[in-house]
C-alpha cells in the first residue's frame, strides 16, 4: 500500500534567534523554504506527526507561533507563484 502525502505549508513567528534557527533546521529536513518564515512540505501522515512533535519540543509556546496549513491536491495544483518558480518547490529528495 502506497503512503498518501499531504501538502503542508508551515508559517512561523519565532522571537528567539536560537530557537528559530533550530526550527529552520528541522523544517529543512521536511520541505523547502519559499519565504523567510514559510516552508512547503509534501509529507506522509507519520512525517507530519514527527515534524509537529519536533517543532513543539523546540519552541516556546508562550512566545512563538507555528501555523500548519494543509492543502488538498486540488488546491496545491492552483498555487500561483510570482515571480514564477523555476522548478517544482517539492522534490522527493527533500522529503524524509
Amino acid at each position: 500500500m502506497r503512503a498518501t502525502k499531504k501538502f503542508i505549508v508551515v508559517a512561523y513567528d519565532i522571537s528567539n534567534t536560537k530557537r528559530r534557527n533550530r526550527v529552520v533546521k528541522i523544517l529543512r529536513q521536511y520541505g523547502v523554504r519559499v519565504n523567510l518564515s514559510v516552508f512547503e512540505c509534501m509529507l506522509s501522515e507519520s512525517q507530519f506527526e514527527n515534524l509537529k512533535t519536533s517543532v513543539a519540543e523546540t519552541i516556546n509556546i508562550s512566545h512563538d507561533k507555528i501555523i500548519y496549513y494543509s492543502l488538498c491536491l486540488d488546491c496545491y495544483a492552483k498555487i500561483t507563484y510570482i515571480p514564477k518558480k523555476q522548478a517544482n518547490p517539492i522534490s522527493t529528495t527533500n522529503v524524509i
